[in-house]
């Protein structure tokens, strides 16, 4: 699945969930984007525009720890960065929600 080009998020989205099956990748991911996301907003409020490049490295670094030395893949984000960006946020909001459990039993 690895090898398809994907043209929608909606045929990304399985691959990317297939990607992120181990619960301690998914945490990281989960602590990498609130930290990043709250590096953000404190640099626009602050206008500390160095902490946009601290909110980058902190959000990729904790993902990348995840994929590279849990689930043991390569990260979707150098083959599709905007939409890995945004499948971590989709996958933040529904495990927050409750509904990321039944995001699995559709695709796997």
């Amino acid at each position: 699945m690895s090898d398809e080009r994907f043209t929608s998020f909606k045929e990304f989205w399985p691959y990317y969930l297939s990607e992120h099956r181990l619960p301690s990748n998914r945490l990281l991911h989960y602590i990498g984007t609130y930290l990043s996301l709250s590096l953000l907003l404190i640099a626009i409020s602050t206008q500390q525009w160095w902490l946009i490049l601290a909110a980058s490295l902190t959000g990729y670094g904790f993902a990348w720890v995840g994929h590279f030395f849990i689930e043991k893949n390569r990260p979707a984000t150098f083959s599709y960065p905007l939409w890995s960006f945004l499948a971590d946020y989709k996958m933040c909001y529904l495990a927050l929600t409750g509904k990321l459990k039944q995001e699995w039993p559709k695709y796997f």
